[in-house]
């Protein structure tokens, strides 16, 4: 299995190049790190990443009690927990141009099919076909893709969200309505969460 010191950047294509700058920023940034693993799922024809895995150990909410009643203000909704989340980065093959930016997505079912915990939170999409997707704004989308591994921790921990539907918009409205009418007022949102219950 390759490694990043095991390429001279002189020798490589700008795509190769910048590929082999990301993936030595993951591996001096994140080895380190207890709470953010990551893993290559995927080389290019030289060898140089374009898929990752990254295990978030950080404990985040993966849902509330009673999803079903959500439309429901009378009904107190309070979070569930979790402690690990996957999430995988795509690097399409025009990377680093500005129309081929990585995508970001948290897994929503494991290798078996079953359902997994997977971030509730008004950033990152909960429901439907696209499940799992991050937002990230428009001008974070092309930053060193260790840094926008760094800020979606910081989704997770809450220490950043964007649940007012108001530009930039938050990706799950049913989250972030959740957010603003049960979470917040109930001092369920809050930086560095820690769990009570856990999935």
């Amino acid at each position: 299995m390759p490694k990043p010191d095991n390429f001279t950047p002189r020798q490589l294509s700008g795509r190769n190049r910048r590929l082999l700058h990301e993936w030595k920023a993951m591996d001096e940034q994140l080895s380190e790190r207890n709470d953010i693993r990551y893993s290559v799922l995927k080389y290019n024809a030289d060898g140089l990443p374009v898929s990752y895995q990254i295990d978030y150990r950080l404990t985040s909410i993966c849902g509330v009690e009673q999803e079903d009643q959500l439309d429901n203000p009378n009904i107190p909704n309070p979070p569930r927990f979790a402690d690990i989340f996957v999430m995988q980065i795509t690097i399409p093959p025009g990377y680093p141009c500005v129309d081929a930016a990585p995508s970001y997505r948290f897994l929503t079912t494991g290798p078996d099919g079953q359902d997994i915990p997977h971030p509730w939170h008004p950033n990152i999409r909960y429901h439907g076909a696209f499940a799992g997707r991050v937002c990230l704004n428009q001008q974070d989308t092309y930053a060193d893709i260790v840094w926008a591994v760094k800020r979606i921790a910081g989704y997770l921990t809450y220490e950043r969200y964007h649940a007012k539907n108001q530009p930039p918009y938050p990706e799950d409205l049913t989250v972030a309505r959740w957010v603003i009418e049960q979470g917040e007022p109930n001092g369920w949102i809050f930086f560095n969460q820690k769990n009570n219950c856990t999935l």
